[in-house]
This record gives C-alpha cells, structure tokens and sequence, in this order.
C-alpha cells in the first residue's frame, strides 16, 4: 500500500515512464531514425486531434528517451525546463499585455477612437472602410491579438457599414482582412512567442513590426479606396434603413461627449507612447512594459467609468487566455530542447542544404506549409510546431533573421484568411449574428487582402532594410 503523497506520485510516475520507455522503444524498433520518428509522431497526433501542447509534450518526452535510453534524463530535462521556463519574466509580457488591450477594450476608448476617425474622415470615399482599418491599426498597439481585433471591429464597424449600404461581404472582408495588423504591430502576441522560440530581442521584433505594419495598412486603405472609386455600389452612399438584431451595436445612438472622446484618444495614445517608447529607449524591459501599460490602462478604465466587476471579469477573461498560451509555452521549450539533444533541427537544415534547392525554393516550401497549416489551427501553435525547426533553415540560407520573422508572422496570419478553416473568418461570422452572409462571401472577400499580405511578404524579403530600419536606428 502506499501511504503518503510522495509514495502515490513516485508510483504514478514510474508508471508513466515505463509507458513512455515502452513506447519509445516501439517507435525506435519501427524507424531507426529518431527525426523521422519525431516528426511521424508529432504529426500522427496532431492530424488525430489531439491536442497541440499535449503532442508538443509526448513528443518531446519519446524523443529525449530515443536519445537517450533513460527516464532519469527525460525526468531531470523536464524538471529543469519547468523551472526555467516559471523563473522567466519574459513570459509574464503575454499576460500583461493582454491586460492591458482588455482594460482598454472594457472602457470604450476603442469605440471612441473609431467614431472619431469616422467622422473626421465624412469627405473621403468608403470612409468607414477607412475608418475600420485606421481603428484596427491603433487596436493592434494596444491587443496584440487578431483575433480580438476581428471579433471587435465586427461588432462595432459591420453595423455601421451595413446602416450605409455597403456591400457585406466587402464589409466584412475589410473588417477580417485589417485585424491581421492585431499580430504584426506591436506588442503582438506572436512577436513575443517567436521572441522567446528564437531566442531574440523581443523589442527589436516590435520595432521591426512598426513599418511592415503602417505599409500594409496603407495598402489595405489603397485597395479600399480603388474599389469604391471603380464600384462605388459597394461602399453605398447613402444611409439605409435596417433591423439590428436586439443587444447588437447601433451606430445611431452614438452619442459621445467631446471631453470624453478627447480623454479616449489622448489615454491611449499616451499609453501606447509610454510603453512602447520606453521599451524602444530602453527605460524598461518589454515585461516592465507590459506592466506599466497594464496599470496605465486600469487607470483609463476606471476613468471611462470601468466598475469593479468589470475589472474582476477583465482579469477573469486575460486569465482563460492566457494560462492555455503559457502552458503552449512550456511544452513547446520542452519540444525545443528535445530538436536540440536528437539532432533534429541540425539534420533538417543539413537535408535542405544538401537538398540542392535555391534559397527561394526553400522559403516558398516554408511558405506553404504555413499557409496550409494556417487552414487547419490556430496561429501560436503553428508557431510552436514549425518556427524552431524552420527558422535554423531560413538563417542557414541567408535570410535576414528579422525579415524573416516579421515575413513569417505574415504568412501565418494569411493562413487564417484561408478557407476552409480561417479562424478570422469563423470569428467575423460568428460575432456578426447575420444569417445573409455566408462564410464563402466572406472568404471571397478576403482574397484582395490575402495576396496583398502575399505581396508585401514577397516585398520585406526581398528589402530587408524595410524591417530592419527602425531596429537599427533606435536600439
């Protein structure tokens, strides 16, 4: 019998060691190479359902053993990745920074912003359009994820749209196609995860985001503007009369007082100066960044008129976020120690650059495994699978290592644009409650947007200097 704790938890876990020993040894028997084995696993149980970190896991756990021969050593890797992992800081900047695009979501400042650019913009074709992109941009400076920036812009952009005429599915394709900014300016969440799975400086990524971000919304206000000149049926005019369903967002009883809209504008550019300026003067850390932004937030919240529940809910829901991120973390440093003691990552660049395929060749291969992941899940567990073992291929290239990242980033974001399983897309549908729009228009919509973030990816590449400007320059 085992009377205490420790004899309960020893037992437990000699049984699962002899479970991964046993399986390990399976594996090994059926393939001599412990890469194959690695890859054909993580794969099989990824395309079985099963959950990413817990296919980053097992894998990383068969693979030490294969490496190895004993559970002392897969036991001890854990351990001391674990404990790494929970003493770093820099994993404390997701959370924080999610707080603070939560706080400033919760205070309205966002809707504020969006009126505002609105209205200032009554002379200009497609303004809403405009307005969307414009309002998704300085969104993306403040959340960090394109997921909330599309589930946001659906709620409050669409029904102003439609209350105009505009053709839903460009009004949608433009609220869908826009929220992939949430991941390329700063501070984005994949930033900080490519940061922390290559191991480089996390604000040097956020710099390098700022220009590829500003050109790309540029690009996106371009195509909008060129579709209403060439088919000015699709951004309508005039404003209609519709039926909003009950609870949904209503342009026309938007009444805001200017002091209110000048506290919303003025709070959160001063917010986004603070952080991002000081990481990028190096005053503070991107984690004492986050930090303080958080704080700054909490106090534009409760100046909004933020309440207590409403703060406890904020937390709430950054905490149902981000504890699935961290643990995707966790195993995914434990799957990047396992690349290093199996050779896994070492073979893969020595099989490509033996391969005899051009650099471009390979950067297109790279390309398209992301795009077709990008169809299937979401964007940070495409990261953790691919970027640690791509990533040594793109520099053994000669690929700028920043370029690259940013080029990366992009491509995984256009992967959710893509049917038949964009996450964008379902987000836009979802939030919209419309029954006369279907996924398909929306995903028809998306195209112009999908081959401009083709483009510029194309364009960073091939001008690196466009990416590293601002690294350079400030840091």
């Amino acid at each position: 019998m085992y009377n205490t704790m420790s004899d309960t938890l020893e037992w437990a876990g000699s049984g699962f060691g002899w479970i991964i020993a046993a399986f390990g040894d399976l594996l090994s028997g059926l393939s001599g190479s412990t890469t194959t084995v690695i890859i054909v696993l993580l794969l099989t149980l990824v395309l079985l359902g099963v959950h990413v970190a817990i296919s980053l896991g097992i894998t990383s756990l068969v693979g030490i053993y294969l490496a190895t021969g004993k559970m002392r050593i897969v036991e001890a890797t854990v351990a001391s990745t674990s404990a790494e992992a929970l003493r770093d800081f820099t994993f404390a900047v997701i959370p924080l920074f999610l707080l603070m695009g939560e706080f400033i979501g919760r205070s309205g400042a966002i809707t504020d912003i969006y009126v505002a650019i609105n209205r200032s913009l009554k002379r200009i074709p497609a303004r809403l359009g405009i307005a969307t992109v414009l309002g998704n941009t300085v969104f993306s400076f403040v959340t960090g994820v394109s997921i909330a920036s599309a589930a946001a812009f659906a709620r409050i952009g669409y029904p102003e749209m439609k209350a105009h005429g505009y053709h839903k599915g460009f009004a949608l394709g433009a609220i869908a196609g826009s929220s992939v900014l949430g991941m390329l300016i700063p501070p984005s969440v994949l930033m900080i995860v490519w940061g922390i799975l290559t191991e480089q400086s996390i604000g040097r990524l956020f710099l390098a985001g700022v220009l590829p971000g500003v050109i790309l919304a540029t690009l996106f206000i371009a195509y909008i503007l060129i579709t209403a000149l060439l088919r000015p049926h699709t951004v309508g005019n005039e404003a209609v009369e519709v039926e909003l369903e009950e609870g949904a967002f209503d342009p026309k009883k938007i009444e805001i007082k200017p002091g209110s809209m000048a506290v919303s504008i003025l709070g959160v550019l001063f917010i986004i100066a603070s952080v991002l300026g000081g990481i990028w003067l190096g005053i503070f850390t991107p984690t004492e960044g986050a930090g303080a932004g958080a704080a700054l937030a909490l106090v534009l919240a409760f100046i909004k008129g933020m309440t207590p529940r409403g703060f406890i809910q904020a937390i709430y829901q950054v905490g149902k976020t981000a504890a699935p991120i961290l643990i995707l973390l966790l195993c995914a440093a434990l799957y990047s120690r396992t690349l290093a003691i199996t050779g896994v990552t070492t073979s893969i660049r020595e099989f490509f650059v033996d391969s005899g395929f051009t650099a471009w060749t390979v950067f297109a291969i790279i390309i398209l495994i992301w795009f077709i992941l990008g169809m299937l899940i979401d964007s940070i567990s495409i990261m953790l699978l691919t970027v640690p073992i791509v990533e040594p291929v793109a520099v053994a290239f000669g690929f700028d290592q920043l370029a690259f990242a940013i080029v990366g980033i992009l491509a995984i974001e256009a992967g959710l644009l893509t049917p038949p399983f964009g996450l964008l897309v379902y987000t836009v549908k979802a939030a919209i409650r419309d029954d006369d729009v279907s996924v398909a228009q929306i995903f028809v919509s998306c195209v112009p947007y999908w081959i401009i973030i083709l483009l510029t990816g194309v364009t960073l590449m091939l001008v690196p200097s466009i990416v590293n400007f601002l690294p350079n320059l400030m840091m």
